[in-house]
């Protein structure tokens, strides 16, 4: 089989690996479409110097072939179905995990894979691709682009949850990125009473507004808004944080989403967070029951509508540096390789 393998900033290998062996408790699926990241970008732009890495964790595929043990499991998907994957692995013995918080495991990347001594990141990048069978979900019929989409999903399922959204709430997004729109989906789909998006671009403030937003302001608008219960930050800035604690009603809460090392220090206003009883949380990555919503948002279909003009670019394996490129170059939403 092929495998991209992130070797150095702006270099990439297309290297010929054996298909996995598949144990019994074990899956193996034909990888359809692996959606681009930003850390499979920052790996590609050297941002984060880590090779070298089998990248790529938004992956759909089509089983080929199901262990023994898995095969005798009720609702396992089938032999040539379509499913979406967890491709992050979990160690289950930290403390974290011990705690059901597998979201921030200690060990969710970094594993050495045999056949060639790479890091294996997602590994998605790929004509096939061996996970427990537990990390592999049914999503029906979509196009598979959309289908690569189930990471990013399970990521803004765990967000609202952390966010202790309830439908009926009235939410703020800050951000119409790619994650910016995720959350709008998601909130809209599981009951919102309204989403807003603020933004300083003005197209991207077109383009969600296009998808659905109740409205799109500029930062300088915010005061055009009703209070948000929960508030999204999907751009790791101190400009975000503040508008955030413009944007949330009092007893609100705020969830930053967004993130990055690097990123400015942002000041938390003690008294006004003690005042107006906020609630300030982190969300990071997903936990397995934020699958099951994340999947069957994918199984039924509605999302489609929202989620297919969300993927900028489709490119083969044999393309993948030139999809790497774009996506930690240009502004994209998701730059998709289908094997």
């Amino acid at each position: 089989m092929r495998t991209a393998v992130i070797t150095a900033a702006g270099e990439v290998e297309l290297r010929r690996i054996p298909v996995p062996d598949v144990g019994d408790s074990e899956v193996l699926v034909r990888i359809a479409a692996c959606g681009i990241c930003t850390m499979e970008a920052n790996l590609y732009a050297g941002r984060m110097a880590v090779y070298p890495a089998a990248a790529g964790h938004e992956i759909s595929g089509w089983v080929e072939r199901v262990g023994a043990t898995a095969a005798g499991l009720e609702d396992m998907p089938a032999v040539g179905s379509l499913v979406t994957l967890d491709g992050l692995p979990r160690c289950g013995a930290c403390r974290a995990c011990r705690r059901g918080q597998s979201a921030i495991c200690v060990a969710l990347q970094g594993r050495v894979r045999e056949a060639d001594g790479a890091i294996a990141m997602g590994a998605g990048l790929a004509d096939h691709i061996v996970l427990p069978a537990s990390r592999v979900w049914s999503v029906g019929d979509t196009d598979p682009a959309v289908a690569a989409m189930g990471e990013p999903l399970a990521c803004v399922v765990h967000s609202l949850r952390r966010g202790g959204f309830r439908a009926g709430d009235r939410v703020t997004v800050i951000g119409a990125g790619y994650m910016g729109h995720l959350h709008l989906a998601v909130a809209r789909e599981l009951g919102a009473r309204g989403v807003a998006v603020v933004e300083r671009d003005e197209e991207r403030r077109a383009a969600v507004a296009a998808a659905g937003a109740d409205a799109a302001v500029h930062p300088s608008d915010l005061a055009q808004l009703p209070s948000a219960d929960v508030v999204f930050v999907t751009i790791a800035s101190a400009e975000c944080i503040a508008a955030a604690l413009a944007a949330v009603a009092d007893g609100g809460t705020i969830v930053l989403f967004g993130g990055a090392p690097d990123g400015p220090p942002a000041a938390l206003p003690g008294y006004e967070v003690h005042r107006r009883q906020l609630t300030v949380t982190g969300s990071f990555s997903h936990e397995p029951s934020d699958w099951r919503t994340a999947a069957e948002l994918l199984r039924t279909g509605s999302l489609a509508d929202r989620l297919a003009p969300l993927v900028t670019a489709r490119y083969a394996l044999t393309e993948v540096e030139k999809a790497l490129k774009q996506a930690s170059e240009t502004p994209v939403y998701r730059v998709v390789v289908t094997p």
